[in-house]
């Protein structure tokens, strides 16, 4: 019985992170975000330490973000990297997200200036997708070159 509970309390984390609707009005943009997502969440330490460097972000901020704002690793990522394209400061973005989260991210996007098929549109699109492969891709062999014989 016991392990059944545990087994079934599993599958329902499980689930919950496999339902989350990012809502930025691209399907493909709500899959990579769901990938990246789920590959941050097994080591949250390591991706939180990783975008504090590669955003300019306290630790802290993303802490507040995570645990305050309850924002999955995927919105925190979004929110940095909106914040970075539209150049607004990250507590700018949250206070749009904030007032705004039901209407989804890509309402927030448009309220920051990142207008459907604009250049920095496109930019955040590839942008997501990229993260989505660098995440994927961390523990695979991506030597270049000729192989040694």
């Amino acid at each position: 019985m016991k392990n059944w509970i545990i087994t079934f309390a599993l599958l329902c984390a499980f689930s919950i992170n496999a339902q989350i609707s990012f809502r930025t009005g691209i399907v493909q943009m709500d899959r990579d975000l769901n990938t990246i997502n789920t590959q941050a969440s097994l080591n949250f330490d390591t991706y939180k330490s990783n975008l504090s460097v590669t955003y300019n972000t306290p630790v802290s901020k993303i802490d507040y973000m995570r645990q305050r704002l309850n924002m999955v690793p995927g919105e925190i990522y979004l929110a940095l990297e909106i914040g970075r394209i539209s150049r607004t400061n990250i507590d700018n973005v949250l206070t749009v997200y904030r007032r705004d989260k039901d209407n989804g991210w890509g309402h927030i996007a448009k309220e920051l200036g990142i207008k459907p098929g604009s250049s920095e549109f496109h930019q955040l699109k590839n942008n997501v997708s990229s993260k989505k492969n660098k995440s994927k891709g961390k523990s695979k062999n991506k030597s270049k070159g000729k192989k040694k014989k």
